[in-house]
């Protein structure tokens, strides 16, 4: 692709098709591994690409921390990060990607700034995925962060605007912040201060015209399926169900 930025009319296409191909499951077939979208993901990356993908324990999915290797399975962890990195790696063999993971449990947006130099901007990524918000909100509930909205908000902009001065030339992949209820820790009482997270993360996306990775979306449509804890569950942390369809969406935004 020659544009290193989609378009926002491209992500706001993005954010349609990726919401719209979650409704019919198996999803593999609609937005990534079929001729035609195989075809716009090779497009996306470019020979001797860096992808990162960058969050919290989500994206972490219990990655040995120690090997922080890239190309590697315990480096990645087991969730949607893996699932991906390894698809991409088998499509697009003949590109020489290197994939890192460095989401790591816990984290909010300020820590992700704390580690950025080392977890990303001397990796220099060429295209970088972000997963992050929830705890953002969740450990604030808990009484163990003082952050709102607002600083969710502004730490985000501040984050990417950094990003943007050091690597000029990254492609943005910005992934919705997501919750299940009726699970054994998300209720319907999250839903409405849980949401302008999630609003924030969709006007950063378009803002800085990334690619947007609809996951609220793809559980609801999912639970049509199969009920929430069968996805996530706790109502935050993905099954291996969870995360295949994680996977997914990830890669059917790039379609």
């Amino acid at each position: 692709m020659s544009d290193p930025y989609p378009s926002r009319r491209r992500f706001f296409r993005n954010a349609g098709m990726g919401a719209a191909a979650v409704a019919g499951l198996p999803l593999l077939n609609s937005c990534g591994t079929n001729d035609r979208s195989g075809k716009q993901i090779r497009e996306y990356f470019a020979e001797n690409d860096v992808l990162l993908f960058q969050g919290d324990s989500i994206t972490d999915a219990g990655r040995n921390r120690q090997r922080q290797l890239p190309n590697d399975a315990w480096s990645f962890g087991a969730g949607y990060a893996n699932i991906v990195a390894s698809w991409l790696l088998e499509e697009l063999a003949g590109l020489n990607l290197t994939l890192y993971n460095r989401g790591i449990s816990g984290n909010k947006v300020y820590q992700l700034t704390e580690r950025w130099e080392q977890d990303c901007l001397d990796l220099k990524p060429t295209v970088l995925s972000i997963l992050i918000g929830v705890n953002d909100y969740w450990h604030f509930r808990n009484g163990e962060y003082d952050g709102t909205p607002e600083v969710y908000e502004k730490d985000f902009r501040a984050l990417l605007h950094r990003t943007r001065t050091a690597l000029p030339g990254i492609k943005l992949i910005i992934c919705q912040p997501f919750v299940l209820t009726e699970t054994s820790a998300v209720d319907e009482t999250w839903l409405d201060p849980f949401s302008p997270y999630q609003e924030i993360a969709a006007k950063i996306a378009a803002e800085f015209e990334a690619v947007w990775v609809p996951f609220q979306e793809a559980f609801d449509s999912a639970l049509k399926i199969a009920p929430a804890e069968y996805w996530a569950g706790d109502g935050v942390h993905p099954s291996m169900a969870g995360a295949q369809l994680m996977a997914e969406t990830w890669l059917g935004s790039l379609s």
